[in-house]
């Protein structure tokens, strides 16, 4: 992971906007590129002085990124169909079983559940192919993917802005991200529960009606 980090802020670096917009085309796709380390680099790069990117910019690309992305995987869904999916999507970073649960939460939750599964992990990165199997509305899948997209990419933009302006040398070295890690243990610690309690929701969300009944009974 940490080489692939270090390859990704070089595109961050080199590419600026269109790296960001790649980035998170490639994790609103299959492919497991994680927002928590695009995002709030990209806005620690931003947040130096002279910089050419700005905070702000950064939201625009990231949320233009996941929008692309979102489609791409929307159109594919409605290109090869269900049984395609299930059968070769393993080879593709597609297994049944996670398919299988973007698609509940999308049965669940319909539209809303487009917008809320940006901030869920293992959800987000694939609502968009049960949206494309169930047809659902472009606009509103485009309404609700954006809008989502946009919430999520500017808390992750924050958080990097805040420790850039704070610790303007923490790419530097190690040693310098070090001791930014010391100095923003809170909101880190903080940060850390949030995407665990994410995650628990998303169990809990995607979770099959049996497994209460069968609970119950075990119980019993």
């Amino acid at each position: 992971m940490h080489e692939w980090l270090v390859i990704w802020m070089q595109w961050v670096a080199d590419l600026g906007y269109a790296g960001v917009v790649l980035l998170m085309a490639m994790e609103s796709s299959v492919l497991p590129v994680p927002s928590e380390i695009v995002v709030p680099p990209a806005a620690i790069l931003a947040a130096h002085p002279g910089a050419s990117m700005s905070c702000w910019g950064v939201v625009a690309a990231g949320t233009l990124g996941s929008y692309l992305g979102s489609c791409a995987m929307y159109a594919l869904a409605l290109w090869v169909g269900r049984p395609f999916i299930l059968r070769f999507g393993k080879w593709f970073f597609m297994p049944a079983h996670k398919v299988a649960k973007a698609e509940l939460f999308m049965q669940r939750y319909s539209a809303p559940g487009i917008f809320f599964s940006r901030f869920l992990p293992v959800v987000r990165h694939l609502i968009s192919i049960p949206a494309g199997l169930a047809h659902v509305n472009f606009l509103t899948f485009s309404i609700a993917t954006i809008s989502g997209s946009a919430i999520w990419c500017a808390v992750l933009a924050w958080f990097g802005d805040k420790i850039g302006r704070e610790h303007p040398h923490i790419l530097g070295s190690p040693e310098n991200l070090m001791h930014a890690v010391k100095d923003e243990t809170g909101l880190i610690v903080a940060g850390v529960l949030l995407l665990a309690a994410l995650y628990g929701l998303m169990r809990w969300l995607t979770r099959e009606k049996g497994d209460d009944s069968q609970s119950r009974e075990s119980a019993d």
